[in-house]
């Protein structure tokens, strides 16, 4: 009895761990809407060096948009190991977007594809 009670904390406390925030599909949902409001402190915070070098460059290219509902959804999301793919859609581009992320240290963060890199999806 003891031990049950012990394993049920321990599997109420694990779980508690595990928040929303470090979901892949929450990540690109904060990269999304971070990029397409050009801010640029957040899309840092939850981008690799990599990715936000190129978003940085990206950024400069698009006009902030006005519209601040995102209509964010998740059309496809696959783990694999410590990468992960999300294939979503937003109010502010007719064309899904697909983010390719990498678990650093337990958070997610959206990091670049490369040329030619095959999508699971």
């Amino acid at each position: 009895m003891k031990n049950l009670i012990v394993y049920t904390f321990l599997l109420l406390f694990l779980s508690c761990g595990i928040n929303e925030e470090s979901k892949p599909s929450k990540t690109a949902q904060i990269v999304a809407e971070s990029f397409y409001q050009g801010d640029e402190t957040t899309l840092k915070e939850y981008t690799t060096e990599e990715g936000y070098a190129n978003f940085k460059i990206l950024i400069a290219m698009f006009a902030k948009s006005k519209n601040t509902d995102s209509d964010f959804k998740v059309l496809e999301e696959t783990v694999e190991g410590q990468v992960a793919w999300v294939k979503y859609s937003t109010s502010y581009d007719k064309t899904p977007g697909i983010f390719k992320l990498l678990n650093e240290n337990g958070v997610w963060k959206v990091t670049a594809r490369r040329p030619g890199e095959k999508l699971p999806f």
